[in-house]
């Protein structure tokens, strides 16, 4: 599919505070897409904002509010007359044992990152219908494969990537296209945050190559932005996730052996309480505190 002028063209994205979300929205600006930002750190999304030579305006808001979502959907329209791409970014994640994990914890990464999308679907699907426009759901490797100490994150990132291929079905005949962004372990605070606990940290190193790594975040934004500019029904980070989609039907029994085998190797620091139990990362911090003040 070729590639679209993304020049004067209308994107929102949310989770737009850092990471992913603010380096996407700097390289489509750059494109001359003008840019609506949504998240929960409204110094962070003022400084994005104000960063872009292009127009662009922030709201905050949280994915998950229903209310809050329709009325910030309401005011891009506004603002820009129309809406023309919806990335749904936003995603929080938490690491450890599910048997041990904090009960809040693992539900929020399952409200931030699959309700939260299909939140942000609803609100602004009826602004892309009427401009046949994009919406990208931002999945994950998690939802290609399964992996230990990541429950949640797995779970939502497959009720992501689920969500999105129904959606697309039911949207096509409008004029919507809808992708399935996936990203491996990419160079985010998010990544970092993880990185912190010294368990997962090491339970990562030893994934077999390449999902042992850590990819820059420049690169695997400009495939994101060629996603969009084709409106691909899957846009791919790092070259090497295309491959996944053919072997992830073996993927679960082989993870099933090698996971058994590696957390028999951890459980002795794992039962010393050796696993952070919280959302990770600057935006884990950012959520909490959104609903800790609220």
């Amino acid at each position: 599919m070729s590639r679209r002028s993304m020049e004067g063209q209308v994107v929102v994205v949310t989770g737009a505070a850092r990471g992913i979300g603010a380096l996407l929205a700097r390289k489509l600006a750059a494109r001359g897409a003008r840019l609506a930002l949504i998240g929960l750190e409204p110094d962070e999304l003022k400084k994005v904002s104000e960063s872009l030579d292009v127009d662009s305006d922030w709201w905050e808001a949280d994915v998950t509010d229903h209310v809050a979502m329709a009325r910030v959907a309401g005011e891009v329209a506004e603002r820009f007359g129309k809406v023309d791409v919806t990335v749904a970014n936003a995603g929080v994640a938490a690491g450890g044992p599910f048997m041990d994990s904090d009960p809040d914890a693992w539900r929020r990464v399952v409200e931030v990152n699959l309700i939260g999308g299909a939140v942000t679907g609803r609100a602004f699907l009826p602004l892309l219908a009427a401009s046949r426009g994009y919406f990208l759901q931002v999945a994950s490797l998690a939802a290609l494969t399964p992996a230990p100490m990541m429950t949640a994150y797995c779970a939502s990132k497959s009720g992501v990537e689920a969500f999105a291929h129904a959606l697309r079905a039911e949207v096509g005949h409008k004029g919507v296209r809808v992708g399935v962004g996936y990203l491996s372990w990419t160079d985010t605070d998010m990544v970092r945050g993880a990185d912190e606990d010294d368990v997962m940290r090491e339970l990562r190193q030893r994934l077999p190559w390449p999902s042992n790594k850590t990819y820059p975040l420049g690169p695997a934004v400009d495939r994101i932005v060629a996603g969009i500019e084709r409106r691909s029904a899957h846009v791919y980070a790092q070259w090497w996730l295309r491959g996944m989609q053919s072997i992830r039907g073996y993927l679960p029994g082989l993870i099933g052996t090698v996971g058994r085998r590696e957390m028999r190797r951890f459980e002795p620091r794992l039962a010393a309480g050796g696993t952070h139990r919280g959302l990770v990362g600057a935006g884990g911090q950012a959520d909490e505190n959104a609903r800790t003040s609220s």
